[in-house]
């Protein structure tokens, strides 16, 4: 809600702007920082509330900014026309203070968070009963509000640490990296080939319509019965291919072969924004998706600001866009394939523990997480063996 109202301040303020300077701060950083605001917790808020399709609820939540995009170009054009750019952004700010209404209507719902560390909770139930012992009047020191929100931030940000996530965040960096040039080279090194303005512009509204198609198709798919336990393998695939487009794209130099590229990319494009949530939270798990995303989608913006100034460079300095576009394909497989490896060494040791502990003693178990702990069954024995002693040399069974 917040950040609805920044959004639309910024937008409205913008349409009083007399210089750039006023743009950059309204439309740049008020209006910038309010649809941040905006994007993780929604997305973020589908994960609370669904858990069964959570793929495919996740697909249609995202599409909404690829159909936002398709429908509002036209709109904004027509408003643009009739009442000049000045009225544009005043109907635009009114306009998106229904981001507001939309923040009103996610309410906190109860579900059954992901069990943290037992010595998180300890730490904080303890540091909670102090709390209240010592403070029955409400008399807050300094010292006791910093240590429980320090207490609140370790455990809200405990996921920095894991090794899971360290992966996944490297792996962003260089997908972010290859996915952004081509929204902006795309049409450039269309015309470059011989092919029409408009059958360029063309090729980008093909590109923007079926990215829309793989949020909400892939999620569905991904969320069968045959593909739930896969997620993650469809998301390195989704990658995958995408880097492999890159690839082909110096080869194809005429519109008949530019527009089954369009779909290919933009299919799988969908496919993998959709799936970045669902991978975020099998790692961190709900309690602390929110911020995981947060993080996650940081470090997604930071090579959309770096990769086309470079891509352009590469363009300039080598004559065409071979160059740039096989960095970009490489970028996201390797990617995929770091992602890839990661989860195959987890496995492997996984297996190795299981392997250990069955060798070890039968009466081991191991439980998912790969930690091992003893069966009952020793305790059962032990029990068994004091009862017989007890019972003296004179006890008979039958």
């Amino acid at each position: 809600m917040l950040g609805g109202l920044l959004a639309s301040t910024g937008l409205i303020l913008g349409s009083f702007a007399t210089s750039l300077k006023h743009l950059y701060l309204t439309l740049g950083v008020l209006t910038g920082l309010g649809f941040a605001l905006c994007y993780s917790p929604a997305i973020a808020m589908v994960g609370k509330y669904f858990s069964r399709r959570k793929a495919l609820a996740y697909g249609i939540a995202m599409s909404g900014s690829g159909i936002g995009t398709f429908i509002l170009a036209p709109v904004v054009q027509l408003l643009i026309e009739q009442f000049s750019w000045r009225g544009a952004l005043l109907i635009l700010g009114g306009f998106v203070l229904n981001l507001c209404v939309c923040g009103a209507l996610m309410r906190p719902i109860t579900l059954k968070e992901d069990p943290t560390t037992p010595e998180q909770n300890h730490v904080c139930r303890t540091q909670k009963r102090d709390f209240n012992r010592a403070s029955p009047c409400l008399i807050l020191t300094k010292e006791r509000v910093q240590t429980c929100l320090c207490c609140s931030l370790q455990q809200e940000y405990s996921f920095l640490l894991m090794s899971d996530f360290a992966v996944l965040a490297t792996s962003v960096l260089f997908m972010a990296y290859g996915c952004s040039p081509l929204f902006v080279y795309l049409v450039p090194y269309a015309l470059s080939v011989g092919v029409s303005p408009q059958q360029a512009a063309f090729l980008m509204s093909v590109l923007g319509v079926i990215d829309i198609v793989g949020n909400i198709t892939f999620g569905w798919l991904t969320d069968r019965r045959c593909l739930k336990n896969y997620q993650y393998v469809c998301y390195l695939f989704a990658v995958g291919l995408d880097g492999l487009c890159y690839l082909c794209l110096p080869l194809l130099q005429s519109l008949p072969l530019l527009v089954p590229f369009s779909c290919t990319f933009g299919y799988f494009d969908g496919a993998y924004v959709t799936l970045i949530p669902v991978v975020t939270a099998e790692i961190v798990g709900t309690t602390s998706l929110s911020s995981a995303l947060g993080v996650v989608y940081f470090l997604h913006a930071v090579p959309y600001l770096v990769s086309p100034p470079i891509a352009g460079w590469l363009v300039d300095t080598t004559g065409s866009y071979t160059a740039a576009f096989l960095l970009c394909g490489f970028s996201m497989i390797f990617s995929s394939l770091l992602l890839g490896f990661a989860r195959l060494i987890k496995k492997m040791k996984k297996t190795q523990l299981r392997f250990l502990a069955k060798e070890s003693d039968p009466k081991l178990q191991l439980w998912t997480n790969g930690s091992v702990a003893y069966s009952v069954a020793n305790e059962l024995d032990q029990k068994d063996g004091e009862s017989v002693t007890i019972a003296g040399p004179g006890y008979n069974p039958t």
